[in-house]
């Protein structure tokens, strides 16, 4: 098994942990396994550029050059899916970027884990890009293969077919989400979990179609529109913002619920 002693952590707000709340600001699973990764390699450092809204030409353009520069041990790198959820878009260019950020992050020297991403099946907003997920997903699979990078395969987890695992904008995972998600990525990585991801949530209480209906109404007025305008208008849910941890620095190990 491989030692890390640094990992630098790329992407959007899937990698930042938007919808995983801490005192502090988001969690996540990248925090989450950090946090495990480290009670493993106590020497580990790590840092998180990742940043809610960035599309992948972002992502290269900002994040890949800190890579090179600081060439750490370990890179994780989730990103495209902004892209992909963009009405036009062509999921085999979003694949082509990719695959070039991937051939610069191995050319850095790092061992470099990809994510494929989620089945949208349950949520309204995003099961109108199955099908261009499931293509890009294709891809990711084949760039993994011809570069060495190792796969946490999202799409394969039932588990975020619960709509539990999702948090209310029904965009970004919830708490129990990123926790499994951390779990997985943490078993590919061949860390020791604690508990195991596959675990089917416990059942949950039936709802009354109104108050189902209400939730949906709900959301659309407090999610989905302002969604809307966003895409009309390009702006980013990370205007203004900076990322959380933009250096290197060692891991103050706290409790994970």
């Amino acid at each position: 098994m491989s030692v890390w002693e640094s990992w630098i952590a790329l992407g959007d707000s899937f990698t930042e942990g938007v919808g995983d709340d801490g005192p502090d600001g988001c969690i996540g699973w990248a925090d989450r396994l950090a946090a495990a990764l480290a009670e493993q390699y106590p020497r580990l450092r790590y840092a998180n550029l990742a940043l809610r809204g960035k599309m992948l030409a972002e992502i290269v353009d900002e994040q890949v050059p800190v890579v090179e520069e600081l060439r750490p041990q370990l890179v994780t790198l989730c990103g495209g899916g902004n892209d992909i959820i963009t009405p036009g878009s062509d999921v085999d260019d979003v694949a082509a970027l990719f695959e070039s950020a991937v051939r610069r992050l191995r050319a850095a020297g790092c061992d470099v884990v990809m994510f494929t991403g989620p089945d949208p099946r349950v949520q309204p907003l995003l099961r109108r890009v199955r099908g261009k997920v499931a293509i890009y997903n294709g891809h990711l699979r084949a760039i993994a293969e011809a570069h060495g990078a190792m796969v946490v395969d999202l799409w394969s987890m039932r588990v975020l077919h619960d709509r539990r695992s999702w948090c209310e904008d029904r965009l970004h995972f919830s708490t129990e989400g990123h926790r499994r998600i951390a779990l997985r990525a943490a078993e590919v990585l061949g860390v020791p979990g604690q508990a195991d991801w596959r675990e089917p949530l416990p059942p949950e209480p039936p709802q009354h179609w109104l108050n189902e209906r209400r939730a949906d109404l709900a959301w659309t007025t407090t999610h989905l529109l302002p969604w809307v305008r966003r895409q009309l208008t390009g702006e980013s849910l990370g205007d203004g913002l900076q990322p959380k941890r933009p250096e290197l620095t060692p891991i103050r190990l706290r409790s994970r619920s």
